[in-house]
């Protein structure tokens, strides 16, 4: 095939047919893609379910990605042999230079085909915790979340302390998922045990303070435990595991200063922190209607040794 009078080498009409055909095609198969995700969103209407949208979006690349490869080895290896030296080529030329990224992708088929993680949860994942807000061939981007202070000092070590969001997108490999273990906080029971310890002096009623705990705790978490019930006995089954039980308890725990008293009670993935922060303030004021006291670190003198004070006979001279 000539060009401006310059022949290109490799170019003739069957392969300029085949460019042709190529360049139809893929333009084509991305017409289609953008109108099936077009015809979702409408059919959704106005109250879009994002959830909806991401599995249309995967199910639309995967189907494209498929098609355009099965397509497009038809068009440029119509010849058997052809084909099988193609594809060993590609093969190796794959397996040495896109190693990461191949890994990447089996991590992507890892993730879908075990249901490790989807949109909307909550996860750590190659040392990063948050909520999972994109997931692509390749790559899972988590709305990073800070850490309780209980686990403030992990790496990579937070400024927020508490379950809530830092305002940082990450973006993490698929790949992760051979090397690390996925922790998910809601995939298959979106609730999780929080504790709240409450230090109170060895002279003060410990037992009426465990009522105060059980009964703030009960206050606030009686719907969150009938509703996590129904999940415990479905993960029971399914898994052959037997929870603990889900009812609020007070845990003693002797300690040189004072008792701490620790109340463990089921909270949801989402909004820990707040459940925690109603049931302290409730804590304290029954406290103080109560006339409890929390205890702190403080120290009481109870006596001083006799103090005796010697001036050397220069120093006398000096106060003269």
């Amino acid at each position: 095939m000539d060009l401006f009078g310059v022949r290109l080498v490799g170019m003739n009409a069957a392969t300029g047919h085949k460019l042709l055909l190529t360049a139809v095609f893929v333009v084509g198969l991305l017409l289609l893609r953008a109108a099936i995700v077009t015809i979702a969103r409408l059919v959704t209407g106005e109250q879009q379910n994002e959830r909806v949208m991401f599995w249309t979006r995967q199910a639309a690349s995967i189907g494209a990605a498929l098609l355009g490869v099965v397509t497009l080895l038809s068009i440029w290896f119509d010849d058997p042999e052809r084909l099988t030296t193609g594809l060993g080529l590609f093969s190796a030329g794959l397996a040495f230079a896109l190693q990461r990224v191949v890994t990447a992708l089996a991590g992507y088929l890892v993730i879908m085909r075990g249901n490790t993680f989807t949109v909307g949860d909550r996860i750590t994942m190659g040392g990063v915790r948050g909520d999972v807000i994109a997931l692509t061939f390749t790559q899972t981007k988590i709305m990073e979340m800070g850490q309780p202070p209980a686990v403030q000092s992990a790496d990579p070590a937070m400024w927020v302390r508490a379950r809530q969001f830092t305002g940082r997108i990450v973006t993490v490999t698929n790949d992760k998922v051979f090397d690390e273990p996925v922790y998910n906080y809601t995939r298959e029971f979106p609730f999780i045990w929080e504790e709240l310890t409450v230090p109170v002096p060895y002279r003060s009623d410990h037992h009426r303070a465990e009522q105060i705990l059980l009964a703030c705790v009960a206050e606030h978490v009686a719907p969150l435990d009938r509703e996590s019930r129904e999940v415990q006995h479905a993960l029971e089954r399914r898994y052959f595991i037997d929870l603990d039980d889900l009812t609020p308890r007070v845990f003693y725990r002797m300690t040189d200063n004072w008792i701490e008293l620790s109340v463990r009670f089921v909270a949801r993935d989402h909004g820990a922190r707040e459940l925690k922060d109603a049931i302290t303030r409730a804590v304290l004021q029954k406290f103080e209607d109560a006339k409890l006291e929390v205890a702190s670190g403080t120290y009481e003198i109870v006596g001083l040794p006799p103090v005796r004070v010697q001036l050397d006979q220069d120093a006398k001279n000096f106060t003269k």
